[in-house]
């Protein structure tokens, strides 16, 4: 199998993802000489799927995105790195881009992503186009953010090169599946807003939902992506609103702390 030069290594951060990792595998065996997988003490088999493909799984608690992702660089073999989420799978044109790539320094390059939803590639809604920073070289730039929103610390003199082809993301396989995520997204951006003392005015806390709907439906064209683009604006006004009140609750606590 031709690799490329120099040589990259993939990050995979796992928890649970005994449905998806297979095929993430796959496609990242054709583009990397080798796959670490930074697993958060799965349950079920991706542990077990990963290694018989072949792949270095390290696990360790839970201590954020961040922190997984720069632990998972700091064991790789190679300098060059490519992060993908588990429910990501590489498609053909881009598997070559990066095949054919000669990566150089001082430039970070970023992948065309596809968000799905209910197996519908969501091309509204704020979802598209989606470009990733994925590949890029550990000794120049690292991840940072504590909750929810991890971001490549880059510096600002680089370059960002698009690479052809599409980064197809099957993130939620059903409505039920998009509520799930939203109690764990709400969760950690409640937790966010509190570690950053940020207590929003309760006029902003009683129309943020209907406004992040109306913003989601109309104004980012969920309504071309039919009635998915209908349930995601819906869930989105819904976040919001499970997102405020679990910042509340949390100075609620503190204000009965000794």
């Amino acid at each position: 199998m031709p690799l490329t030069f120099p040589r990259i290594s993939a990050i995979v951060i796992t928890f649970n993802e005994s449905k998806n990792i297979r095929n993430c595998l796959l496609a990242l065996q054709k583009v990397a000489d080798e796959i670490v997988l930074v697993d958060a003490m799965s349950e079920d088999d991706t542990v077990d799927i990963a290694v018989n493909m072949g792949a270095k799984v390290v696990q360790r608690k839970w201590q954020g995105y961040s922190a997984a992702k720069n632990y998972g660089q700091e064991v790789c073999a190679n300098d060059w790195i490519l992060s993908i989420d588990a429910d990501e799978i590489l498609s053909d044109e881009l598997i070559d881009s990066i095949k054919n790539l000669q990566p150089e320094r001082g430039t970070v390059y970023t992948l065309d992503r596809c968000n799905y939803f209910c197996g519908q590639w969501i091309k509204h809604c704020g979802w598209y186009p989606d470009w990733k920073k994925r590949i890029f070289n550990r000794q120049e730039v690292h991840w940072e953010g504590d909750f929810v929103h991890e971001t490549l610390r880059i510096p600002s003199s680089f370059a960002i090169h698009k690479l052809a082809g599409k980064l197809h993301h099957y993130s939620y396989t059903s409505p039920e599946d998009h509520l799930q995520r939203i109690e764990k997204y709400s969760d950690l951006s409640a937790q966010d807003l509190f570690a950053r003392n940020k207590r929003p005015p309760q006029i902003k806390t009683l129309l943020s939902p209907y406004f992040r709907f109306w913003n989601t439906f109309l104004f980012k064209g969920g309504f071309l992506d039919g009635r998915n683009g209908y349930l995601i604006s819906k869930h989105d006004a819904y976040l919001t609103k499970r997102k405020y009140e679990k910042l509340a609750h949390l100075y609620q606590q503190k204000k009965f702390e000794p």
